[in-house]
């Protein structure tokens, strides 16, 4: 996909999980979390899980109990189970995908991390792509997992797609340029590591866009910047912080 078709990715800083306030009383990954991005302009970054009943959910952990308090696994815990839960002891509950694609409605882009489990993940993809069809704003794809994203090109076509990544050494190195066979987009990159040949090629070589995580300073922000990126924040807001 040519870079200039995904310049809306990198055009406005990326909300890591929504605009929340480090789980105090909004918590990441919400609707509260997500319309605190919107007011604010912001793309906003949400993290996904496959449920018991092939459903994916607005969620980052694959244990229930940091987020609600209960103990199980969202491999084990089917979505209506899951939305009922309440996160953090607010009125926010877990969404379905469908439901937040639906609540944000095109009123800013939103890039989906699947958050993979191999083994019990099959459909992922597949089940993404159902939520996302049909969907009339900006959106994209990206994981860590390398078993979902060789699954991206044929279960995704037309979404644009990207690879999650971190670190600075050899095996690094090597496993993420393994993934340039199929047909990422962009990359998102820990931006404590972003100056490595992996970055410098796609984004020399290749033209991909490039956004980070998770900055949480200026500092960190301006270094995405001069390499041309755009960041994934939490923390601060980039807008009013000089």
């Amino acid at each position: 996909m040519a870079a200039d078709i995904l310049s809306w990715l990198t055009a406005r800083p990326i909300a890591h999980r929504g605009l929340h306030d480090g789980n105090r009383q909004c918590w990441e990954n919400t609707a509260t979390a997500f319309e605190r991005a919107i007011a604010g302009g912001f793309s906003i970054e949400c993290d996904v899980v496959l449920t018991a009943d092939r459903v994916p959910v607005v969620f980052h952990d694959h244990d229930l109990q940091r987020l609600t308090g209960r103990q199980g696994r969202t491999a084990d815990t089917t979505a209506e189970a899951l939305c009922a839960l309440s996160v953090g002891g607010t009125k926010d509950r877990p969404q379905r995908l469908d439901l937040a694609l639906a609540q944000i409605a095109g009123r800013v882009p939103v890039v989906i991390e699947l958050k993979g489990d191999e083994g019990f993940d099959d459909g992922f993809v597949t089940a993404i792509a159902a939520a996302l069809d049909g969907y009339g704003g900006k959106a994209a794809i990206m994981s860590f997992d390398h078993h979902l994203v060789r699954r991206f090109a044929a279960d995704a076509s037309g979404v644009p797609r990207g690879l999650t990544a971190e670190g600075e050494d050899v095996a690094a190195m090597e496993a993420h340029f393994s993934m340039l066979a199929h047909g990422i987009d962009f990359v998102s990159y820990d931006v404590a590591a972003i100056d490595n040949r992996f970055v410098a090629f796609t984004r020399r070589r290749l033209g991909l866009p490039l956004i980070t995580w998770t900055v949480s300073d200026m500092d960190a922000a301006r270094a995405t910047w001069n390499a041309g990126g755009q960041i994934t924040f939490e923390g601060f807001n980039p807008d009013t912080v000089a």
